[in-house]
């Protein structure tokens, strides 16, 4: 996994390449839909088209973090780090799942 320090002095998980890959995937794929929503709502479209619409950018955006999360706990259960940075602890690791559910 691959940790970073932010400008506040916390710690960013991005995880490995291909965990890394996957979640910016979704997060374009989901980018994409919410421009199509945008324009859906700009041209009057039918109500439930836009929300069918808006649920896919919602599942989208969860599943992107329920990635990051998934990763974050893998790398804790397995005790790798990078760059020395310390594993999230459980309580860490605990709000950011209730964050998403």
């Amino acid at each position: 996994m691959v940790d970073k320090t932010d400008e506040t002095g916390g710690s960013t998980v991005i995880g490995d390449q291909d965990s890394m890959a996957a979640v910016l995937n979704r997060l374009r794929r989901a980018q994409g839909q919410l421009a199509g929503v945008i324009s859906m709502i700009e041209q009057g479209r039918d109500c439930k088209e836009v929300v069918t619409q808006l649920a896919a950018v919602s599942r989208a955006l969860d599943r992107a973090g329920f990635k990051i999360v998934a990763t974050g706990l893998r790398e804790c259960i397995t005790g790798a780090q990078s760059q020395g940075a310390a594993p999230l602890s459980e309580a860490e690791l605990e709000k950011l799942f209730l964050a998403l559910a």
